[in-house]
């Protein structure tokens, strides 16, 4: 077993003007045992977040055992896996990247969405921020306590000396460059035929569509020194949500 970084991060302290930050005390150690590597965590981030349970978001952050495992040494094949819902990955600091949602537009529940999947209008994460209760760090938490980042992982992305900042489902590497990768996802234009109806501005993952618009492939990825990774962007579609290697079960 090789093991070639294990961490304790360094809690960032809350300021004492920022009532709404709460600092945490993160553990992860990331192993590489034979053709695998794995990253153990605690759950909780290293750094500060928001307060939960908030206006948006009911659930209070708990700590985790969180072990996922991905290929040491991943393949770029040439069919896409789609992952929908779940986590798509898993940063340095043992924190889950899930853009996506289980939520959908519902117009009979108060909030107007629910886990009820018929309207087929699913709701983005990041589209629906302010609703879904999300902090500073574009994360929150699910009803188990699992704190998990829908968008650019802004305190991760702060605590690391390269652009490196995880690991998606199929072993790819995720990297935050900024505005160096482009997604190529783009909104459509016009209203929603159905459900919500309205214009198309990104509150569903449905309005929006691959276009080829930016630098990266319709998976967010592309190529960094030679070699295939996955983007992080600050648009949508945030992470990689199709995968070109083999998903990892601790994915599935």
């Amino acid at each position: 077993m090789k093991k070639f970084c294990i961490t304790t991060m360094a809690v960032i302290a809350a300021s004492a003007t920022a009532t709404t930050a709460l600092a945490h005390d993160n553990h992860v150690s990331i192993e590489q045992t034979g053709d695998q590597i794995c990253i153990t965590s605690n759950g909780l981030p290293n750094h500060a977040t928001g307060t939960f349970p908030n206006r948006g978001n009911p659930h209070s952050i708990s700590e985790q055992r969180l072990r996922h495992c991905v290929s040491a040494n991943p393949v770029k094949g040439s069919r896409k896996t789609d992952i929908t819902r779940g986590p798509v990955g898993i940063g340095l600091n043992g924190i889950l990247f899930r853009p996506e949602t289980a939520d959908y537009y519902d117009p009979s529940s108060p909030r107007g969405f629910s886990r009820d999947r018929s309207s087929g209008w699913n709701l983005e994460g990041m589209g629906a921020a302010e609703l879904l209760g999300m902090d500073q760090h574009n994360a929150h938490v699910d009803n188990r306590g699992i704190y998990h980042y829908h968008g650019k992982p802004e305190g991760l992305v702060a605590s690391v000396s390269s652009t490196h900042i995880g690991y998606a489902a199929d072993g790819h590497e995720i990297h935050y460059a900024g505005s160096a990768a482009q997604s190529g996802w783009t909104l459509k234009s016009g209203t929603r035929p159905s459900g919500p109806g309205g214009a198309y501005d990104g509150t569903y993952v449905e309005d929006w569509e691959f276009t080829g618009a930016g630098n990266l492939d319709e998976c967010n990825g592309g190529t960094l020194d030679g070699r295939y990774v996955y983007f992080a962007t600050d648009a949508f579609p945030f992470y990689p949500r199709c995968f070109w290697g083999d998903v990892s079960s601790d994915f599935r």
